[in-house]
């Protein structure tokens, strides 16, 4: 399964969002803890959570970074898989997106201090 984007919103919406919404919950402040430190936004503001899927046993977080050679981008990676799993007590992987980030993926205001929005 993909996460699909709320067209109302440009939100996107993850399959666990509809598989596991009590997960879900737990796991979005402990992903606000993973914060790049370049641009100081946390990686669920910068958009970069493409996509969560539980399957029980197991969660994959499929993840884009804002640059494609970014330097923090092996430990923001990490960080993020060890957060999944401390979270929501399982086994996780970090699957790379295909996707090129942009600031649109962000959240609502989430760059005004930027001047994106």
């Amino acid at each position: 399964m993909t996460a699909a984007e709320d067209t109302s919103s440009k939100k996107i919406v993850w399959t666990a969002e509809s598989t596991h919404p009590k997960l879900v919950e737990k796991l979005i402040p402990a992903l606000k803890e993973v914060v790049d430190p370049e641009i100081g936004l946390d990686i669920i503001e910068l958009g970069l959570v493409r996509n969560v899927e539980i399957d029980g046993k197991d969660a994959t977080v499929t993840m884009i970074l804002t640059t494609p050679f970014c330097p923090y981008g092996p430990a923001m990676l990490e960080t993020t898989r060890h957060k999944t799993e401390k979270a929501l007590n399982l086994k996780t992987r970090i699957e790379m997106g295909m996707e090129m980030w942009d600031p649109s993926m962000m959240e609502e205001g989430a760059g005004a201090e930027w001047g994106l929005f």
